[in-house]
């Protein structure tokens, strides 16, 4: 079942095209993945799943229904823009914000209250937002997003501003919740996130599609056409005729090779160079090198797979 549908999406401010003919859907109980740069149509794209903006073209559905504030209980929203009252407790506002969705007081502060203490919040309960770092108000605002248990949430970069501890916190608490059936779309610049968590993803750029479907299939797209190579020594011998692209870390290096390139000829002129190599291995290409491939026009997937 489609949790979110977008069917030939188009929104216009002005003679500003924002997303042009956009179509996605994402299946219950899954973490869908909308990625792009910046620019791309993301937020425009999420605020007409929220009725913050209603299409000039097209359908939304959620729910199977047209998107509608009839539905805005069964939605969770975090934006990407803080919007904690910054006179207000951090408790006594979520208790607010979950009274907005129709959750009583009495059952929004048990909710309060296990929720903080999830995110390891306890002890910030009756402080106000300008006492907690940039990191802590992101997780008081996911709080905000999920705390009347939508059936649908939507998170527009909700790693922003935190540490690797909090982030690695916050990833199991939205792995959790897709255990528990609930359906995630997911909006962030972070592909090392998307790789880790999103079943399914929509990649678009100046508001238009770039490739979609499941991870997996969209990496299998582009064959296994990298190799990874630990190995000391000039890089000479990664000539044109082999390599589209090279990016070396301190640690190894990521070559994604030319169409038809034999990833051994690569390993054999390493040797001859004189490299030392401690590590081979050909992958598939990391969803960064397909990200970066999509968006500068270097390579093109379409939903058929060709390249």
């Amino acid at each position: 079942m489609n949790v979110v549908e977008l069917k030939h999406v188009t929104k216009r401010f002005d003679q500003f095209v924002a997303v042009k003919d956009l179509s996605f859907e994402v299946r219950q109980g899954t973490i869908f993945g909308l990625l792009g740069p910046n620019g791309a149509g993301k937020t425009t794209s999420i605020r007409m799943i929220v009725n913050i903006f209603a299409p000039d073209e097209g359908d939304v559905l959620v729910m199977s229904k047209h998107v509608s504030p009839e539905l805005q209980p069964h939605i969770g929203y975090l934006p990407e823009e803080r919007g904690l009252y910054k006179k207000m407790k951090i408790g006594d506002q979520l208790v607010f914000f979950a009274n907005l969705k129709g959750v009583n007081s009495t059952e929004a502060s048990r909710r309060v209250d296990e929720w903080l203490k999830r995110l390891e919040l306890s002890d910030w309960k009756n402080k106000k937002p300008t006492d907690l770092s940039k990191g802590m108000q992101q997780k008081v605002q996911f709080i905000a997003s999920v705390i009347h248990d939508p059936d649908v949430m939507i998170l527009d970069e909700p790693f922003s501003g935190l540490d690797p501890v909090s982030v690695n916190l916050l990833k199991n608490v939205i792995l959790d919740l897709k255990q528990r059936g609930k359906t995630i779309i997911f909006s962030t610049h972070q592909m090392e996130q998307v790789e880790q968590i999103c079943d399914d993803i929509c990649l678009i750029n100046h508001g238009t599609q770039v490739l979609s479907g499941g991870l997996k299939e969209v990496k299998r797209r582009f064959g296994k056409n990298t190799v990874i190579m630990d190995y000391e020594g000039p890089d000479s011998f990664l000539g044109d005729d082999l390599v589209k692209h090279h990016n070396r870390f301190p640690n190894y290096s990521e070559i994604l090779l030319n169409d038809g390139a034999d990833a051994q000829e690569v390993l054999k002129r390493a040797l001859a160079a004189g490299a030392r190599v401690n590590r081979f291995e050909l992958v598939e290409p990391s969803l960064n090198e397909i990200f970066i491939e999509s968006v500068t026009g270097k390579a093109s997937v379409s939903n058929g797979g060709e390249r």
